[in-house]
């Protein structure tokens, strides 16, 4: 898997690269996607942290999850499928040992929260409100609704619509809403969020996909089928930010098989305030770096003096 592309090292941007979303101003667009950058300690080896615009921790949820069984992840072509199941140690875990190590980052840090009930996503959102140096959380409406036969929550506007609003009269900081690719009409759900009290809206999570081991004659992954992510699902991203950034009036993140710049730019240009580079921080832990340096280059070559001049231009 080659998808990356090397960017000349540039520590100082020339154009303006700050961009905001709700209140929260970023020194440029370009940020992290839970699940991918752990709690961004992990990768303070390899990039310098303050030089991006924020980063989205693994996703947080009311008690401590083992994840699901493995297999749990499986290489396709241009992607790869997960089924990690929210592994994680627990909102309790988080606040108390977690925050104290990267309250201290240099840029933004959010939250993305889980939950499988309601009153679990009010708990968790209630507790990271709490912390001073979290300036935001990404709610992860994709996750099932176990008092309604496991049926995800973003997956109806009138489910996305409840957890959000009960979120909301707990949580006071920038809510962002992490919209499911796996709907029929993606902008039903993005106007629901955002007439319920979002701030922001992010997309897409991962494509539900499959693979099969033919030789072993089996799933490729414990679970049968799992989160498709990387190069191969950029273009349905690009074409639901686009739709969703023209219909309302909140800032939206785009976020769906990133590598470069150039892919970053597709995102801004279609109407995202902001990108999340996920999958291919596990190709190259610097990407998120080349990816800045590459939005200012593209941004000298073409006379550009503010990135915001570009975004939304399709």
């Amino acid at each position: 898997m080659d998808w990356v592309t090397p960017v000349h090292h540039n520590p100082y941007p020339m154009a303006n690269l700050s961009t905001h979303i709700h209140n929260l101003v970023l020194r440029n667009p370009v940020m992290t996607a839970s699940g991918t950058f752990g709690y961004g300690e992990e990768f303070t080896d390899f990039i310098d942290l303050s030089r991006l615009g924020g980063i989205i921790v693994k996703g947080t949820t009311g008690e401590r999850r083992q994840g699901n069984p493995y297999p749990r992840m499986a290489e396709t072509p241009a992607g790869m499928l997960n089924a990690v199941g929210l592994q994680n140690v627990g909102v309790e875990t988080f606040c108390s040992e977690v925050y104290p190590r990267i309250r201290h980052f240099d840029t933004h840090i959010l939250v993305n929260v889980s939950g499988s009930s309601i009153e679990e996503y009010c708990r968790v959102a209630e507790q990271i409100d709490a912390l001073e140096k979290i300036p935001g959380i990404e709610l992860n409406i994709s996750c099932p609704n176990v008092k309604k036969g496991g049926m995800g929550f973003g997956t109806q506007p009138d489910m996305a619509a409840q957890v959000v609003k009960a979120v909301r009269q707990v949580y006071h900081k920038t809510l962002i809403v992490k919209l499911t690719p796996n709907v029929t009409n993606v902008v039903d759900i993005a106007k629901a969020v955002e007439q319920a009290g979002a701030d922001s809206v992010s997309l897409i999570n991962t494509l539900l996909g499959m693979a099969i081991d033919v030789e072993r004659q089996r799933p490729c992954l414990s679970t049968v089928t799992g989160g498709l992510s990387g190069p191969c699902v950029k273009p349905v991203a690009v074409r639901m930010v686009w739709q969703v950034a023209h219909a309302v009036q909140i800032p939206v993140v785009g976020l769906g098989g990133i590598t470069c710049a150039a892919d970053a730019l597709e995102f801004l240009m279609a109407g995202a305030k902001a990108v999340e580079v996920g999958t291919a921080n596990f190709l190259d832990p610097t990407v998120t770096e080349k990816i800045v340096e590459g939005l200012d280059d593209y941004c000298q070559r073409h006379h550009i003096d503010d990135i915001n001049d570009i975004i939304g231009i399709i």
